[in-house]
């Protein structure tokens, strides 16, 4: 399959409710019943919001409420008639709408045709947690795969919920949960997209995988391209925004603070919208090879993703102080969010309608 998608992704609160229900298990609910060719349910270690409420599970006083995101990806009129169900449950928070291909069986080698491929792209495999290549976990193998052709980083983000291949697979605590949702998220050259996916056909049994735009703003410190300058709206006034991604590792840091939770802190600060930190179990980013957790290490060398999204003008105010922060470390990217809605218990921000920007 090689179709035209669209990725919904919500942030919200763990405690967030519907009803007498957590908001994460409604939506997770929603995706099973609508059978959802992927959904990822992810915990975040840091993030703030709208109300700029810090929370972390570095502190025990903060971490009651820690940010959730949710994934899900079909395509375009499967998610569009998903969303309808999603905004009846789901009263806070954000939500996001953003194109993608997805790919899926053979994994097309046409796929990689066109312009969003161009230079850089964003690959994101979806697979089982516990899946094995080869002897060993099928994210690390993805990751070498990645890294020999050249990417310029990856993260694999373990799920907790999800839907894979249209089957709900859910974490139980009496069960090896080998189908559990995971993705590795990846950026690299798009010219190596086609070699790429003919291995992953190769490696994977049954693989799912979606590319999107993506532009590359920093690496290990050095700046390459600054994030696209948007209108604040397209040529019908339909909202325009953009996403920040800073990838890096917990163990680096700016002044002896984790680089992540710097970044969070001093985006929070400048009245930043939102941000949100995930960690993922194994990943690279730069030159630097596959790696992840360990036993008895004393500090976590494990990949660290940053998000933030926000109007065009408060992207440029925030990619400032990212690359301030990030002058050694880090992997940086821009992207286009064509819909955006910030939803409060009194009001609602944004728009779901699918902008369009015109280079």
């Amino acid at each position: 399959m090689n179709e035209q998608a669209l990725t919904l992704t919500t942030y919200f609160g763990e405690r967030d409710r519907a009803g007498r229900r957590l908001l994460a298990d409604e939506l997770l609910d929603i995706y099973g019943a609508e059978a959802l060719r992927a959904s990822v349910l992810l915990r975040g270690t840091e993030g703030f919001g709208r109300l700029h409420h810090m929370h972390t599970d570095r502190l025990l006083s903060l971490s009651e409420d820690l940010p959730v995101v949710s994934i899900a990806v079909d395509r375009r009129e499967r998610i569009e008639a998903t969303l309808e169900r999603v905004l009846t449950v789901k009263r806070r928070g954000l939500i996001t709408l953003e194109r993608a291909r997805l790919l899926s069986g053979s994994l097309e080698a046409e796929a990689t045709s066109g312009d969003e491929v161009d230079t850089q792209a964003k690959l994101t495999v979806f697979l089982g947690r516990q899946e094995r290549v080869a002897g060993g976990p099928a994210f690390a193998v993805v990751c070498e795969l990645l890294a020999r052709h050249g990417f310029a980083g990856a993260t694999v983000l373990l799920g907790v919920d999800g839907t894979l291949h249209g089957r709900r697979r859910r974490a139980r605590f009496f069960a090896a949960n080998t189908d559990v949702p995971a993705m590795v998220v990846a950026v690299g050259p798009g010219s190596v997209v086609a070699g790429v996916l003919a291995q992953l056909r190769g490696l994977l049994s049954d693989p799912l995988v979606t590319l999107e735009r993506v532009r590359v703003c920093k690496r290990d410190g050095k700046l390459l391209e600054t994030p696209h300058e948007l209108a604040g709206t397209d040529e019908h006034g339909l909202g325009l925004w953009q996403k920040l991604t800073v990838y890096s590792s917990a163990a680096d840091d700016h002044d002896g603070v984790p680089l992540h939770l710097e970044i969070i802190r001093r985006l929070r600060a400048s009245g930043a919208a939102g941000a949100t930190s995930l960690r993922g179990i194994w990943g690279f980013h730069g030159d630097h090879p596959p790696h992840g957790d360990r036993l008895l290490q004393v500090r976590r060398h494990v990949p660290v993703m940053t998000i933030a999204i926000d109007t065009p003008e408060r992207t440029a105010q925030s990619f400032a102080i990212i690359d301030a922060l990030t002058a050694e470390h880090g992997l940086v990217t821009s992207e286009l969010v064509p819909a955006l809605q910030a939803l409060s218990e009194d009001r609602r921000r944004g728009g779901l309608r699918l902008a369009r920007h015109q280079p």
